[in-house]
């Protein structure tokens, strides 16, 4: 029993870390609006189920990429508050992980809806 209280506390210790992200980065809110969105988008038009694996699994990748850039941007500003260049190149590395997976969901989110709309 005492095992199931660690393991829920710990969802619960998740959780908070989601609402923290969402309540304090503006990169957050539109990815939460875009997530909405996509999803309304795909419940509208029906979309098969391999169609909602792909949507979701990119969906979670900018997510993830996200989270964990905010993540390293936050320590690296507390491990060096000066500039530095290679926390710069860091900083930047993980912003470009981003972009890539934000390019990789536009990209499966056009393959799956252009030929639905038009």
């Amino acid at each position: 029993m005492r095992y199931l209280k660690k393991r829920l506390r710990s969802f619960g210790f998740a959780f908070a870390g989601i609402i923290a992200f969402v309540r304090s980065e503006p990169h957050a809110l539109l990815h939460f609006i875009a997530t909405v969105i996509v999803v309304a988008a795909g419940c509208y038009f029906h979309i098969t189920g391999m169609q909602w694996i792909a949507l979701l699994t990119v969906i979670g990748m900018v997510w993830i990429t996200e989270m964990l850039n905010t993540v390293l941007e936050k320590v690296m500003d507390h491990v060096a508050p000066d500039y530095h260049p290679r926390v710069k190149w860091i900083k930047d590395v993980a912003a470009g992980s981003v972009l890539i997976a934000a390019i990789i969901a536009l990209i499966v989110g056009s393959i799956i809806f252009i030929p639905i709309i038009f």
